[in-house]
């Protein structure tokens, strides 16, 4: 599945702010059962928004410091 490169970069601020949305409803919605499922899923959303954007500031980084060229000699 091909994503263009603008919405690719933007999905890990989107899953944490889905994630901050959906955390906030819990908090404001005053149904029994409601708030439960919305509490777990804003916070799967949100740890997955942060995950992904860690995992992807790890692995540029992990590229910039590797110097290609030594496979070379």
């Amino acid at each position: 599945m091909w994503i263009a490169r603008p919405l690719y970069e933007l999905l890990p601020y989107i899953y944490m702010l889905l994630g901050l949305i959906l955390l906030s409803a819990a908090w404001l919605i005053n149904v029994e059962t409601l708030p439960g499922v919305l509490l777990v899923v804003g916070s799967l959303s949100l740890l997955a928004g942060i995950v992904l954007w860690l995992r992807r500031k790890d692995y540029r980084t992990t590229q910039a410091e590797y110097n290609s060229k030594s496979l070379d000699d």
